[in-house]
């Protein structure tokens, strides 16, 4: 199957989460490997390539062994490629289906509802069902399309952008998840020459049992003492053939992704939809 490359870029600003659960973020495409006999497809044991771009001579091979052990662990890399529809409720409470192999991606709340392809970076906007995408409301809102998926798929998809493009991944030791007790092996992802925001820093966080990314830190400056936040990264279940998280709570305040949906199939009329569909 031919699947639409995920763009190998970051997206967070937590006070922009906090406010209106978006970021904008500027970035263009970039190609993820296609399995081909030098990259591995069908064996989830195997590891997953680098994108192009990504900084290997600075980061480290304790960091990518651990990043493809998360990898295995959420279903392995020919899960991933294999994967075409994907579907969750963001934390602004909207909800979106993106069609991984045609770059069709489907937003949708309250009474709008956006249907746009990342590719072209075209689309229409529909209010009770009404075409409005040549008014003001229309143009502003199909103009924050692509770093809405940007943003929004970023907080579901995080773990599997370990090894994108313009990120350097190294391997800072060991620490220990929030409630103070439970071992933590902490991976520092930062980049280079990517997106708006290249002097952030996260801290991602795997528990060495499970092998899964557990929680992660945000920090706006690579330099910063203290993240602006930290969350956990919990609660996974299987969805179709990838293993995901839906917890994304602090602790106290109770946020998550939730109807999250992952299948190799796209059900018929969903995509361009000019009404709110049912969540899958």
């Amino acid at each position: 199957m031919n699947v639409l490359p995920f763009t190998r870029r970051l997206a967070a600003l937590w006070p922009a989460v906090l406010a209106s659960a978006l970021v904008a973020c500027s970035s263009t495409p970039e190609k993820t490997p296609v399995a081909t006999a030098e990259t591995p497809s069908a064996d989830s044991t195997a590891s997953y390539p680098a994108a192009e771009g990504f900084d290997k001579a600075s980061s480290d091979a304790q960091a990518l062994a651990l990043a493809d052990e998360v990898m295995r662990e959420m279903g392995g890399y020919s899960a991933w490629q294999q994967t075409r529809l994907l579907g969750w409720d963001f934390l602004d409470g909207s909800y979106q289906l993106w069609d991984k192999k045609t770059g069709d991606f489907h937003w949708q709340k309250d009474s709008l509802v956006a249907n746009y392809n990342l590719t072209s970076k075209q689309g229409q906007v529909y209010s009770n069902g009404k075409d409005i995408s040549s008014t003001e409301e229309g143009k502003k809102l199909l103009d924050k399309m692509y770093p809405i998926w940007v943003n929004n798929s970023w907080w579901l998809l995080m773990p599997f952008k370990l090894k994108d493009s313009g990120v350097t991944l190294t391997y800072k030791g060991a620490g220990k998840l929030m409630d103070g007790t439970t071992p933590a092996e902490v991976l520092n992802m930062t980049f280079k020459n990517v997106g708006v925001t290249p002097d952030n820093k996260y801290e991602v966080l795997v528990n060495p049992k499970t092998k899964l990314v557990e929680e992660w830190a945000f920090y706006p400056k690579a330099t910063d003492a203290q993240p602006a936040f930290r969350r956990r990264w919990s609660e996974y279940k299987q969805y179709g053939p990838l293993k995901l998280a839906t917890d994304r709570t602090d602790g106290k305040d109770g946020r998550r992704l939730d109807h999250v949906y992952a299948s190799n199939e796209v059900p018929a009329g969903v995509m361009d939809s000019k009404t709110p569909v049912t969540k899958l």
